[in-house]
């Protein structure tokens, strides 16, 4: 499947409907790199005014998730992907558009051919930074993903 981020979006809305109807979406995505956003608004917001964390959580581990599902892609091999551990700093409130990236796809790839190689799992530690329309840090997510290959 070519990732396009029309049909990552098309899949938000069957394969995850809350992050769809929250207002995430994929923007562009390579291999290297993918970015989300996600607009302040009413069914996203928290008590007080501004994105609820698990609206970014969401949109932050989109971004690393979809670089793990195209180079698990790309591998032609069939490899287990979980999340093991996950950990979030909030610098400002969020509102507006913010702009998640994850540019660690070299990583992923290296991860997932070191587990191809071993046949061993392997872990990888992505990093998504939520960054408003001033260009400021509003929230960063860490993601420990888990990559065996199956037998």
């Amino acid at each position: 499947m070519k990732f396009t981020p029309s049909k990552i979006n098309f899949f938000l809305l069957f394969k995850l409907p809350s992050a769809f109807f929250t207002g995430i979406s994929v923007k562009s995505i390579s291999d290297k790199k993918a970015v989300a956003h996600v607009k302040f608004k009413w069914i996203n917001q928290n008590p007080f005014k501004s994105m609820f964390w698990a609206v970014q959580g969401m949109a932050a581990e989109f971004t690393t998730g979809i670089l793990v599902m195209q180079s698990i892609d790309k591998s032609n091999r069939k490899i287990s992907m979980l999340v093991t551990n996950m950990n979030a700093t909030f610098t400002k409130k969020a509102v507006g558009r913010i702009h998640f990236e994850c540019n660690q796809g070299k990583d992923i790839d290296a991860a997932i051919q070191r587990a191809v190689e071993t046949g061993e799992g392997q872990t990888v530690i992505l990093t998504s930074e939520g960054i408003n329309e001033d260009g400021i840090s509003v929230s960063k997510f860490e993601f420990e993903w888990s990559l065996k290959v199956k037998p």
